[in-house]
């Protein structure tokens, strides 16, 4: 085989190395490309799904805010839809079930049956849980307790007058002393009520239960051609669903649950807590029907009025305490003599008693008046701590002892 064999075969072989180079690499780039593809195709797909979910829950928000939309409160009724739906509320109190007898819970039972049994119309229950605001329940009773306080004032001068007076007899002291007692009881017990209650409700949340059956009324039920007015359908609407009202009250009535229709006050407190959970705590709807709603001025009394009214309470407060803290003074002086009289009165005694014995020495005779007055100081001796005889042994013994050394 000459040279020029040799290279061809040389330069075939080279060919086809390259040729499989090429076939190898246009696989790998072919590979690449559908790999690519189909993950570009793959987050087209995800984004599509994304955006779909996206539509579909905002399209869920839109249907809760179309089902709580309402136009306004008219009548104790709800209107929604623009006056083509009523709704009334009726409030429920719950029973404790759990501490029932057997046949307690047997008659609730059967008496829900038949509750349920009677309904023509579609209702809705309703459980709202609230928080309790005890502010304005503890600002009365500390009034309440700021009553009892003043009256305890009262009792407590009139006991002190009566004891001072010394007029009063034991059994009046007696009585009076322990309406004091019980008022001052009642005093403390209302101030550790209203501590403990501020500490508790500073502490956590009381939450409260509240339960309401919703009644709709629809203005469809009147037929599509019917010809009333505004005024008639909503008259026509409250008489129905006051009917629908009352017969559901009468039915729970059988299994012990209370209920009343909510007037539109009570709808709107409803209404607001619902809207405002965490702001019904602060601003509760009552104030903001004191407030007027949408007035920017306040509807308190005005500063000057209330700073007049409070300065009558102290004028009077003050005043009954000054009267009484004068009358005391007045009635010191002879107090105080009386009480002399009373500290010095054996004292007394025994000085009329000597002045008595001095009068009449003629008569009794000078031994025997002299041995009497003896015998009253003695008696004062006694009770100022010892007779003058039991000072004087001390001296006699002395001399005693002195003439026995000299003898």
């Amino acid at each position: 085989m000459n040279s020029a064999d040799q290279i061809t075969q040389v330069l075939t072989i080279v060919l086809i190395v390259m040729i499989l180079v090429l076939v190898v690499l246009a696989a790998a780039f072919l590979f690449f490309w559908i790999r690519s593809k189909k993950k570009n195709v793959e987050e087209i797909e995800e984004s599509n799904t994304s955006d779909a979910k996206k539509i579909a829950r905002e399209y869920t928000k839109q249907s809760i805010f179309k089902f709580m939309e309402f136009e306004g409160i008219e009548d104790n009724m709800i209107v929604q839809r623009k006056g083509m739906r009523y709704v009334m509320v009726v409030e429920c109190q719950g029973v404790n079930y759990d501490l029932m007898s057997e046949n307690e819970k047997i008659g609730v039972e059967e008496g829900f049956l038949q509750f349920l049994n009677t309904l023509r119309h579609p209702i809705q229950i309703y459980v709202q849980t609230r928080t309790v605001n005890l502010n304005d329940s503890i600002e009365g009773y500390r009034k309440k307790v700021e009553e009892i306080g003043y009256e305890l004032e009262k009792k407590r001068n009139a006991y002190l007058k009566k004891l001072q007076s010394g007029q009063a007899t034991r059994e009046e002291l007696n009585r009076d002393f322990y309406e004091v007692t019980k008022q001052t009881n009642l005093y403390e017990y209302g101030k550790d009520i209203i501590a403990n209650t501020e500490r508790m409700s500073l502490n956590k949340n009381v939450l409260n239960k509240k339960y309401y059956v919703i009644i709709p009324y629809y203005v469809e039920d009147l037929g599509p051609n019917n010809s009333f007015d505004k005024e008639e359908i909503r008259n026509l609407a409250f008489q129905e669903l006051y009917t629908r009202a009352q017969s559901i009250i009468r039915t729970l009535a059988g299994c012990d649950v209370g209920g009343k229709i909510l007037n539109s006050e009570e709808l709107a407190d409803l209404l607001y807590i619902a809207y405002n959970r965490d702001e019904a705590e602060v601003f509760s709807v009552d104030r903001a029907v004191r407030a007027g709603y949408d007035e920017l001025y306040t509807t308190a009394p005005d500063v000057l009025d209330k700073t007049m009214k409070a300065l009558d309470e102290e004028i009077e407060r003050k005043a009954m305490a000054m009267a009484n803290e004068k009358v005391i003074q007045a009635r010191s002086p002879k107090q105080q003599q009386i009480d002399q009289k009373q500290a010095r009165l054996q004292e007394l005694i025994r000085q009329r008693a000597q002045m008595i014995i001095k009068q009449n020495e003629a008569y009794l005779g000078r031994q025997t008046a002299e041995t009497a007055t003896r015998l009253i100081e003695q008696d004062e001796n006694k009770e100022e701590g010892g007779t003058k005889d039991e000072e004087e042994k001390p001296k006699k013994t002395t001399r005693r002892r002195k003439s026995a050394a000299n003898e």
